[in-house]
């Protein structure tokens, strides 16, 4: 596995977070930066598929042979790469330092807890919705709100539980949220989507590959026989569109590496780990970890003596001094980014047994930035 460590610039290369800013100027929206040059169109949809990785794509194409057909190339997800954050980069086309999604949790003093970003539940398990209103936790206008202003149809297609989630309000206003049930809905109402109006974006969303990932580890039989439908589906999805003049990206938020138990150290269990610390948010391969006041650079220390060979553990001036969180980082986001930041290398993770429990069991893990977990693919079918 290769492995990119800080201080790694990340935006350095195109991410995420260019890619609907890039599919706005292709729609001939105003101001909006066509990073990666995709070409004009007037109709435009974009399917992320949750945890398809582009080593994980490469490494099972014949179990992919539609997928691997496409003309297409590796970008980044960003960091950490992990749904929550990913989601939010694509939906704003800003990086996490500035749209303020900084992990699967994160310490968020206005709930004094942390807070899942999938759930948008603090650490309670508390529905922090009506306390921690979205849309003013993420204040910046979404690439559906601005593709709305331009007079573009916009539709999202997804899971109904997705509809009203804080995330989705978050960072998915602007489009109109059309909730499937099934892979058959998704095609039927993308194809609807796309040939709604004279200029259409729709973005569509699947999740079970990441899901198997997780419970069974990626490149697993149920993984590998999940992605060989998804396969299908995106073929089925391409023949749906023919004829209406729409562009297909497909996509995804991060890879994922699978992790053995006897790599999984356990936070609660290791005394030199959470000495000093009030607050551990993150995920097994990104920890953001919170410190007693003045303690931080006593924790990076004890950290590094620790786990210094399998992560890379740093303050988070100096994670922010490697761009980890995109080139700037708005002043109100600092804190809920780790007064210490710890990165796995390799098949490291950190994980809380009794606290974390099912998190912690989970084979498939991502969030750091080997290339396993940092690249995905972005592939390309022309309007027909």
């Amino acid at each position: 596995m290769t492995v990119s460590a800080p201080p790694l610039d990340v935006y350095s290369q195109p991410t995420l977070s260019t890619l609907m800013p890039s599919v706005l100027a292709s729609l001939s929206v105003s101001g909006e930066a066509n990073r990666l040059d995709l070409p004009d169109s007037k109709r435009t949809v974009v399917l992320l598929i949750d945890g398809l990785g582009w080593n994980l794509l490469n490494r099972h194409r014949e179990y992919a042979p539609f997928l691997d057909s496409l003309s297409g190339q590796p970008i980044r997800a960003g960091f950490p790469t992990t749904t929550a954050t990913s989601i939010a980069s694509l939906g704003t086309g800003l990086p996490s330092g500035s749209h303020g999604i900084t992990g699967y949790q994160s310490y968020v003093r206005e709930v004094h807890n942390t807070l899942n970003w999938l759930s948008w539940q603090s650490g309670r398990g508390r529905d922090e919705r009506r306390r921690l209103a979205p849309e003013v936790t993420q204040p910046s206008p979404t690439v559906f709100e601005r593709a709305t202003a331009a007079e573009i149809s916009c539709r999202i297609v997804a899971p109904s539980t997705f509809d009203g989630s804080g995330l989705t309000r978050a960072v998915m206003r602007g489009g109109t949220f059309i909730g499937i049930h099934a892979y058959g809905d998704l095609i039927a109402h993308v194809a609807d989507a796309a040939r709604a109006d004279d200029r259409t974006l729709t973005y569509c969303y699947l999740s079970e590959v990441d899901t198997l990932g997780h419970i069974y580890g990626p490149g697993s039989e149920s993984w590998l026989r999940q992605l060989a439908l998804v396969d299908r589906l995106v073929e089925n999805l391409a023949a749906a569109l023919e004829g209406t003049g729409a562009a297909l990206y497909i996509t995804a938020d991060h890879g994922m590496v699978t992790v053995a138990e006897n790599d999984k150290v356990d936070f609660d269990s290791t005394a030199a780990l959470s000495d000093g610390v009030v607050a551990l948010a993150g995920e097994p391969r990104c920890r953001h970890v919170h410190t007693r006041q003045g303690a931080a650079a006593d924790v990076a220390d004890s950290w590094r003596a620790e786990l210094g060979h399998r992560m890379w553990i740093g303050t988070r001036d100096e994670a922010l001094a490697a761009g980890l969180f995109g080139p700037a980082v708005r002043s109100e986001i600092h804190n809920r980014i780790g007064h210490v930041v710890a990165i796995a290398q390799g098949e490291a993770a950190v994980v809380r047994r009794n606290v974390e429990s099912r998190l912690s069991a989970l084979p498939g893990q991502h969030g750091a930035l080997t290339d396993d977990e940092l690249l995905i693919p972005l592939l390309h079918i022309a309007a027909a």
